[in-house]
């Protein structure tokens, strides 16, 4: 493990993220993996834009990632399944160095959910198309995934409803309460979701 960690470069990413699962809104799963979801499996993925970056010498602004996870009812009990897609656009390093990141082997947040993983699935390359309209936000992958998630709407309708100083490690620290409605099927891996829970916010990761 400290030679694996060793070959990890320091390295920062920030960008836009948001995410979709199978829960009512909200999530308990997202205020902390030690409480239960609402169903026997949480399904779920998060949609990622990185507005810029670096891991070692792989820039990595521009690119588009989505990664699914289907997790126990308690995610920290572990047995969890994870399929990572990175944008086809993304080179030989701006590969190794996303997908690094999104297993959790460079560290930072990503990195204790890694340990509840039991199960990776194969790393896919394809066209990812990531949509950022304000309050309404969409991703596409043609023949795996289809979403969209919309804020909810406040007593003040012009500002977002929001949560803010959260303990979560993938999220920033003021995240937007949205629903989102997403069909994704890639083997196995299967999700319907119609005006369920979703959150959005910027992102600021790092390590290892």
């Amino acid at each position: 493990m400290a030679d694996s960690q060793a070959a990890i470069p320091q390295w920062w990413a920030r960008g836009t993220l948001f995410e979709n699962c199978n829960c009512h809104l909200l999530c308990r799963g997202h205020i902390s993996w030690k409480l239960p979801c609402d169903y026997e499996r949480c399904l779920g993925f998060w949609a990622i834009h990185f507005l810029e970056g670096e891991f070692g010498q792989a820039e990595l602004g521009g690119l588009n990632a989505l990664v699914f996870l289907d997790m126990p009812q308690v995610m920290a009990d572990g047995g969890g399944t994870q399929a990572i897609y990175i944008d086809e656009r993304a080179g030989r390093e701006q590969r190794a160095a996303l997908e690094a990141i999104l297993a959790g082997k460079g560290g930072g947040g990503l990195s204790v959910l890694a340990g509840f993983i039991s199960h990776r699935k194969e790393t896919r390359f394809v066209p990812i198309q990531f949509e950022d309209q304000g309050k309404r936000k969409s991703i596409r992958i043609d023949g795996v995934v289809e979403s969209e998630i919309h804020a909810i709407q406040g007593m003040d309708k012009d500002k977002e409803v929001r949560m803010e100083n959260i303990h979560n490690q993938i999220f920033g620290a003021s995240q937007v309460l949205a629903r989102g409605s997403s069909r994704f099927k890639d083997g196995e891996l299967a999700l319907t979701s119609e005006m369920s829970h979703a959150v959005y916010s910027q992102f600021d990761w790092r390590g290892p």
